[in-house]
């Protein structure tokens, strides 16, 4: 199932992609004029149909029917996008489907001057009109979103892909989506198949990968003195560059829940605890109410006796040496 959502700023070629990209596809195109002739022409008077064209207002109005025009189409478009693939052009479809991974959200845009161009061109106006055709145009726009959903239009995070089209031409645009879709769906098949039981994912996140064999002694010896552990639960800054990117950051490789502490494993090699030490004293300067300890493997039964975990000297195999 496809389903891609083109939200776009006038004189962008946007509605240009959406036509060119639903042949391409060979799905419907469904926009606000479809939309109001197909479906709201069910529940609405062609009174009604002339007043959703007026004001964005009137689609938080009631029908006649009974049904608030909002709601219908929200509800419509979902049940049309259960059933077949399509390309929605606006009518909010970002918001709509802002919590379905799987639908894919485009904006298309372009600058002010590309746009003022395309509309001079195409509606014969000279600069002055073509401004303020695009003005009002962009106006209609951002209020049906903001009017509707309480939405910014041009937020960024209401989209999955923004194409800039002032050296982007259409055919290249509707090549990358259709590409971008096709990734989607591989994407989607490979999870598919490689996804696991619940059961099988509990037991995995119970098995973490542990980067040194010092770290799955330490875990063994955990759980035979039943004390809970998270392995590399979070990650402390310790250090940034000017413009306030992490250049040093440290992530303790064990968490103790029970006694509050963090636990970081080091081999004798003195160039590792050299660094080691080094990331630790910053952490606590850094963050004053954690408790960390570096533990050397030798050191690993004191740190338990420390515990309270006392009188056992060698279980299964494990020497205190």
């Amino acid at each position: 199932m496809t389903v891609i959502t083109i939200s776009r700023q006038s004189g962008s070629y946007g509605r240009e992609i959406a036509e060119q990209l639903s042949a391409k596809l060979n799905i419907p195109l469904i926009t606000r004029k479809t939309f109001l002739s197909e479906y709201i022409s069910e529940i609405a008077t062609p009174y009604e149909l002339d007043m959703l064209e007026q004001s964005p207002k009137i689609y938080l109005t009631q029908s006649r029917s009974g049904i608030i025009f909002k709601d219908y189409i929200e509800n419509k478009l979902r049940e049309v996008t259960s059933k077949s693939s399509c390309v929605i052009l606006g009518m909010g479809a970002q918001i709509i489907f802002s919590n379905s991974p799987d639908v894919l959200k485009i904006r298309v845009i372009a600058s002010k001057k590309t746009r003022l161009k395309r509309f001079g061109k195409k509606y014969g106006l000279d600069e002055a009109e073509a401004e303020r055709l695009l003005y009002q145009s962009d106006k209609r726009h951002k209020k049906y979103l903001s009017v509707l959903y309480g939405e910014d239009w041009s937020n960024p995070m209401l989209y999955d892909i923004i194409l800039n089209t002032d050296n982007m031409p259409i055919e290249q645009c509707v090549e990358l989506i259709a590409f971008n879709d096709d990734i989607r769906k591989t994407m989607r098949l490979y999870s598919t198949q490689a996804s696991v039981s619940p059961d099988e994912n509990i037991e995995k996140a119970k098995k973490p990968v542990f980067k040194h064999p010092a770290e799955e002694e330490f875990a063994n010896i955990l759980n035979m003195y039943g004390i809970e552990w998270e392995y590399e639960p979070k990650t402390f800054p310790v250090r940034w560059d000017a413009e306030g990117n992490v250049t040093m950051a440290i992530s303790p490789d064990f968490f103790l829940p029970r006694f509050n502490t963090y636990i970081e494993i080091t081999t004798m090699d003195q160039k590792y605890v050299t660094t080691k030490n080094k990331k630790v004293k910053l952490l606590k300067e850094l963050y004053p109410d954690i408790n960390i300890n570096i533990v050397y493997k030798k050191d690993f039964y004191s740190l338990l006796e420390r515990f309270g975990f006392s009188g056992v000297d060698e279980i299964n195999g494990f020497n205190r040496h």
